[in-house]
């Protein structure tokens, strides 16, 4: 793993405090998504990736969050390798759960997908 394909989650805070140009795509399952993300992100399950690949190619910065980095590591390779890809991209170091540890997540106000959210309802 290179050095190079991560951003600390201070490094990315401070992207997003500066209004910088950074695409936050979570690749976690959307039941999982709307439970709590970092604020900005968007949800492209890790499966449907492929699929939404072109629509990331253009991008100046995209940062790829899962829960402890290593999902997200395998989604920057996949990005970086889309032959339309022409920006950086950069996986979360130790995912949300280091996110976590010193930021807010924010979670999602939809109900979308409700089938999902009540299956994985704890009570």
């Amino acid at each position: 793993m290179a050095e190079d394909d991560e951003i600390t989650p201070a490094e990315l805070n401070a992207l997003l405090e500066d209004d910088e140009d950074v695409r936050i795509v979570d690749i976690r399952s959307s039941a999982e998504f709307d439970r709590g993300a970092i604020p900005g992100s968007e949800n492209i399950p890790f499966q449907t990736l492929p699929q939404e690949i072109e629509g990331l190619a253009d991008e100046e910065r995209v940062v790829t969050v899962c829960p402890h980095g290593k999902a997200s590591l395998q989604a920057v390779r996949i990005i970086d390798s889309f032959e339309g890809t022409t920006g950086t991209v950069r996986s979360l170091e130790g995912g949300l759960d280091a996110w976590t540890r010193e930021y807010e997540l924010e979670t999602s106000e939809e109900t979308e997908g409700s089938e999902e959210t009540e299956a994985d309802a704890p009570f």
